[in-house]
């Protein structure tokens, strides 16, 4: 067993990009599971098929795409000071971070099998509110990850830090999900009323 894991961790090693898959495979369905327990569900009613959503919106689409991210912006700016991590963490929060919370809106609609047009108004419902956020929560965590986190374990540590800013967003997404139910049960009384 101890040769497996051996293997299995210089494999992560020579490959972070799947150490980050792996992280944030398990990290966002951990996540939505959280928020659903806030929000109240337990075992027997949890939501699985969205935990399974947010596992593979998390592992095959965030990881990579913060790995390219992480690589782009090492090699952009390679050194490893206060000042260069600021600006990185600026300069991914007006590029990376908007994409991927727009995508992040738009893939999960799909995912949940909304038409392109609702996918839509669900990044134009929640994008602003979530963003206003995004600039107070990763701006410092990712300075941090920029300047004192080896690169090799960058991603897994966003992976982390990402377990409270996806408890966030399975909240923001589950809003819509509870505001259409009340829409549906106002329309089932006013039409039971007529």
């Amino acid at each position: 067993m101890v040769a497996v894991f051996s293997r299995f961790l210089a494999f992560t090693n020579r490959h972070p990009i799947i150490r980050g898959m792996i992280s944030y495979g398990t990290i966002w369905p951990t996540s939505c599971i959280i928020q659903q327990t806030i929000a109240g569900k337990t075992w027997e009613n949890y939501d699985w098929m969205q935990a399974l959503r947010f596992s593979l919106y998390g592992s095959l689409f965030t990881a990579p795409t913060l790995y390219a991210w992480i690589r782009i912006s090492t090699i952009i700016w390679p050194t490893t000071n206060l000042r260069t991590s600021i600006r990185k963490a600026l300069v991914e929060q007006m590029t990376y971070g908007p994409a991927a919370l727009a995508c992040f809106y738009f893939g999960m609609s799909l995912m949940e099998g909304r038409t392109v047009e609702e996918a839509k108004s669900q990044v134009e419902a929640k994008f602003l509110p979530s963003y206003k956020v995004a600039l107070c929560f990763w701006p410092v965590l990712q300075t941090i990850n920029f300047c004192y986190i080896k690169e090799k374990n960058r991603v897994p540590f966003v992976s982390m830090c990402s377990l409270v800013w996806c408890c966030f967003l399975a909240y923001m997404h589950q809003l819509e999900i509870n505001k259409n139910k009340e829409l549906a049960l106002a329309e089932r009384k006013r039409l039971l009323n007529n």
